[in-house]
């Protein structure tokens, strides 16, 4: 199902997530003393009101990383830029004895060694209290991990593959609370950190499992001296090149509908949250397909002066009974096309004979189409209209036999083609 959200609710909740990201990072790059609220625009409005507070050298110390990251690709690619600013800026940090967050000041350090393995009590009861939690985290982590796929797909031009994906994290979040760990999703940010750092397969989710374990194991003093202004550089560089700002303008210049969804999906993001926007979304996004189909679909009476239609399938030059009417449904006929056929035939007072619903250019029908037309048999069989199909295609073909409709008009009156109706029509008018 995640592969059929649409591309403007893809890129809106990805420029949102890039804004929060960005947000969020602000406060770290610049050092302000102050515990940020939950939401971005009241991150923006705090952040606002202590610029005064704001920390020069740590500041300084970010701006640094910023220009690593920007200039360092330019000429050395190979080596990631995001290492190169970390590098160089816990090396400033340390020989000058700047006084800035770090990794060591705010969070104490990282924990040195592995977590001891600890099975959890397992009771009939306990499985009762967590079973609806468990589902609906593993949905949201589901969710979650294939719009992250989705996101770093679209960066390096790849296809990812959704049942490894969500395998792969069902059997580490059974695994890792074991060791002490907790749930755990694809994160958008990390990815496209990951991606930007030049990481184009699995492997480079490999490395990163393995870095992180080099760090727990041998490093972690080490990595304690990293600057956080550093680290939020590094995301702050990340978040605005996720942001794929420029599909707003490309948006702008194609159906405004699909703008909207893009600019709604966005704002959402940013304002409440990720499942809100996709949520909302994904609503916008089905209604205006649903509109779309809704126009497609064509249900209109033809005559052989007035199709336009050419060719053998066109009923041109073609003798038309006395007392049949020829309609043609043009698109799929489905609930958002359904109420068009009965306005179709209440646009003509005259009750036809026979009337003939010419259906080849119909892919698709669904319930609520089914249910106009067995509506409309109802009512044309309380006045002795008699119904014939024509080119009916084989999934329409397969809803109308197996819910008995074709039994109803009778597999007669079902005909291959419109040449095949007429003769058929004829037969039952000339019968009446």
């Amino acid at each position: 199902m995640i592969k059929f959200i649409p591309y403007p609710v893809v890129a809106g909740f990805t420029a949102g997530i890039a804004v929060i990201i960005f947000v969020g990072q602000l406060k770290e790059l610049l050092g302000l003393p102050v515990t940020l609220p939950r939401h971005t625009p009241h991150q923006v409005a705090m952040i606002v009101t202590h610029l005064r507070e704001v920390d020069w050298v740590s500041f300084g110390i970010g701006s640094v990383a910023v220009a690593v990251l920007v200039a360092w690709p330019r000429r050395w690619a190979r080596v990631p830029a995001s290492v190169v600013a970390l590098a160089v800026t816990t090396a400033l940090v340390v020989a000058f004895q700047l006084p800035v967050a770090t990794i060591g000041s705010k969070f104490g350090g990282i924990p040195r060694g592995l977590p001891r393995l600890a099975w959890p009590e397992i009771s009939f009861g306990r499985i009762q209290e967590l079973m609806l939690p468990s589902l609906t985290i593993a949905m949201l982590g589901a969710i979650e991990s294939l719009l992250s796929a989705i996101v770093a797909d679209g960066m390096i031009e790849a296809r990812h593959d959704s049942n490894t994906e969500l395998i792969a994290q069902g059997v580490a979040n059974v695994v890792c609370p074991l060791l002490g760990g907790i749930s755990a999703t694809g994160a958008i940010a990390r990815t496209a950190t990951n991606v930007r750092a030049g990481a184009r397969t699995p492997v480079a989710g490999i490395i990163h499992a393995l870095t992180l374990l080099a760090f727990v194991l041998v490093a972690a003093p080490l990595a304690t001296h990293i600057p956080l202004a550093a680290l939020s550089a590094v995301l702050l560089v990340v978040a605005f090149r996720m942001g794929e700002w420029e599909n707003f303008l490309e948006m702008w210049r194609g159906p405004r509908s699909d703008f909207g969804v893009l600019v709604v999906t966005f704002a959402l993001t940013v304002v409440f949250d990720l499942t809100v926007a996709v949520g909302v979304g994904l609503t916008l996004a089905g209604v205006l397909f649903v509109r779309r189909m809704e126009e497609i679909t064509q249900i209109k009476l033809v005559t052989p002066e007035s199709d336009l239609e050419l060719g053998g399938d066109s009923i041109r030059e073609k003798v038309v009974p006395p007392g049949v009417m020829v309609y043609r449904i043009e698109g799929p006929f489905f609930f958002g096309a359904a109420e068009k056929l009965e306005a179709a035939l209440a646009r003509h007072a005259v009750r036809p004979r026979v009337v003939i619903f010419r259906m080849r250019t119909v892919p698709a029908i669904d319930a609520t189409g089914l249910h106009a037309l067995e509506v409309m048999w109802d009512k044309f069989q309380r006045h002795g209209t008699q119904v014939v199909l024509s080119g009916v295609q084989p999934q329409p073909m397969k809803v109308l036999y197996n819910t008995g409709f074709i039994e109803r008009i009778g597999l007669d009156n079902v005909c291959p083609n419109i040449d095949a109706a007429l003769k058929r029509a004829a037969e039952l008018a000339a019968a009446q």
